[in-house]
């Protein structure tokens, strides 16, 4: 089998994990030769975003598809029917370095399947980030995913050579795991990511004593969460993301809707653990038309955005009551309207906190209103300029007392700020 086959065959298998943003990075590039990146996209590029909005080019691929594990939602399961391959080494190595000398990329996110004993299937990923390294002189971004079952002494030597590593924690409780991927352990899972803190902290402890210490995964580490292939609703969810947010230091978490893969390679065979459906699921209704397919990943990652730069709780998020969130609007809108008491805000006084809870008032644009105003009073027009949402905003604020619309309707203004034809799906980075 040729290069370039391999590079079709282990792309594919490397485009369900969602996980590759290179958000970040602080890996010195001396090495790389000063290079800049275009955005052409050959086999094997996907294109992720950093916490800044900037595009930025992987080199997504797997190691190998070869894999000893049957779990039901993967495409590359040992029961499944589809070509199997693998790189060398030397390959990823001279086709990382020629991607990248060609501008077709700026970083390699490295993951691989269970082909052998987890500790060899990682020492291979570490060998190739290690030889890009120190022999190739690449200096550009690395993600390597950490193998369930891999020990701490190969997690630390990964963190040596990649910007950023994750584990894959896969479903929100251990029963589905147990059921849809029964080979796999979430204490396994949670123990690399425990090592992976309590490693990062070491690094960072060292470096305040010892300046030479070498940096630990710069850019941290992320996870995984495929939606929809179990029953959890997303108030188990959320709340399993707060709570690997605090516990573990995570820098991302990653929602997939789940897709389903045919038994054997062949669509429309689902293996019967699965749910059957024809796509990803949405929130409450799995039938509907194809642009509201992904509605339940996309409120997912804005809630999760309420609990990383909004500092919302998850129990306020969803509760006992509404455990799965809106598929019409966006929580942080849902949990105004439930909590209008709260309403209206004033912008000239409120506090930085008090502005992060108005729909349409981003963390940015509330940094921008406490800086703007020390020197003068804020207007509706300024606000604008400010980057306030103001069709968002406009029900739940005032300027020095006066409304541009009061809340009279609640009704009305869900109306108005339903998603009623699915648009608006793509992630907003900064303000909702």
């Amino acid at each position: 089998m040729d290069l370039g086959e391999k590079v079709s065959i282990l792309s594919g298998a490397a485009k369900y994990d969602a996980s590759c943003a290179s958000s970040g990075s602080g890996h010195d590039d001396s090495g790389a030769g000063g290079f800049r990146f275009g955005a052409r996209t050959p086999a094997g590029i996907c294109h992720s975003w950093t916490e800044d909005g900037r595009c930025v080019s992987l080199l997504k691929v797997l190691y190998s598809n070869v894999c000893r594990f049957d779990c039901a939602y993967c495409v590359n399961r040992v029961s499944a029917d589809t070509p199997r391959s693998s790189f060398t080494v030397n390959e990823l190595v001279e086709l990382t370095g020629e991607f990248y000398r060609r501008n077709y990329i700026e970083g390699l996110f490295l993951s691989s399947g269970i082909f052998a004993d987890p500790d060899i299937v990682m020492e291979k990923l570490i060998e190739t980030a290690r030889t890009l390294r120190t022999e190739s002189g690449y200096g550009g971004y690395i993600h390597l995913k950490i193998i369930p079952g891999t020990g701490e002494k190969l997690i630390r030597e990964a963190g040596i050579w990649a910007d950023r590593l994750s584990a894959n924690i896969e479903l929100p409780t251990d029963k589905s795991l147990q059921y849809l991927a029964p080979q796999k352990s979430g204490k396994v899972i949670f123990s690399a990511m425990d090592d992976f803190s309590s490693l990062s902290s070491q690094f960072e402890e060292d470096r305040r004593r010892i300046k030479s210490t070498p940096s630990f995964a710069p850019a941290g580490q992320s996870t995984q969460l495929i939606v929809g292939a179990s029953a959890e609703d997303d108030r188990t969810i959320i709340n399993l993301s707060d709570s690997l947010y605090h516990k573990f230091s995570l820098r991302r978490v990653y929602y997939s809707a789940f897709t389903p893969v045919g038994v054997n390679g062949r669509a429309g065979i689902s293996d019967p653990r699965l749910p059957d459906i024809s796509g990803p699921p949405q929130v409450l209704d799995q039938a509907g038309p194809p642009r509201q397919l992904l509605t339940r990943e996309h409120r997912l990652y804005q809630a999760d955005w309420l609990l990383r730069f909004y500092h919302f709780s998850a129990g306020e998020i969803l509760d006992d009551e509404s455990p799965f969130l809106d598929p019409h609007l966006d929580p942080k809108t849902a949990w105004a309207l439930k909590h209008l008491d709260f309403f209206p805000v004033e912008i000239n006084r409120a506090d930085y906190e008090a502005l992060l809870r108005v729909p349409g008032i981003g963390a940015k644009t509330g940094r921008r209103i406490i800086e703007t105003r020390r020197s003068r009073s804020l207007s509706f027009d300024s606000l604008r300029r400010l980057g306030a949402v103001l069709k968002r905003a406009r029900y739940f604020i005032t300027c020095s007392g006066s409304f541009i619309d009061k809340v009279e309707d609640p009704k009305r203004i869900r109306r108005v700020l339903a998603d009623q034809d699915g648009a608006g799906l793509q992630l907003p980075l900064f303000e909702f």
